[in-house]
Order: C-alpha cells, then sequence, then structure tokens
C-alpha cells in the first residue's frame, strides 16, 4: 500500500483497533496483530498497523490497562 492511498479514516480505524487488540493482548506480538487485524483493512496495511502499534507503545497509550494506572 502507498502511503498517499491510505485514508484519515483508515488510520483513525487503526488506531482505535490496535489500541483495544493490545489491552486483549498485553503480550502479543506484531505478527500476531497483523494476523489478527489484517483482513479488515486494506491489502497491504500491515506495515501500518505495526506502525501504530509501535507509535502506541512508544508513548504509551498501548500498555496494559493495568499499568496505565
Amino acid at each position: 500500500m502507498r502511503f498517499r492511498d491510505n485514508s484519515p479514516e483508515d488510520l483513525d480505524r487503526a488506531r482505535a483497533a490496535v489500541r483495544k487488540w493490545r489491552d486483549e493482548n498485553p503480550q502479543g506480538t506484531p505478527e500476531q496483530l497483523v494476523a489478527d487485524l489484517g483482513g479488515g483493512f486494506p491489502d497491504g496495511y500491515g506495515p501500518v498497523l505495526r506502525g501504530v502499534l509501535a507509535a502506541l507503545e512508544l508513548h504509551g497509550d498501548a500498555r496494559p490497562p493495568e499499568a496505565r494506572r
């Protein structure tokens, strides 16, 4: 997928889906994330999903709920 083909709606949906997935799978790997969520996004969106996960973890938003308190 090319960056210019990415829509803001898909990216917003990806952020919400990745947050929810991380809450439910605190030990999950990026590969598991793509396997679980990739089918709900455009073809080739796996790198975007992994990037969203990395950004959330970098900023602390993807930590398990108990770690956010």
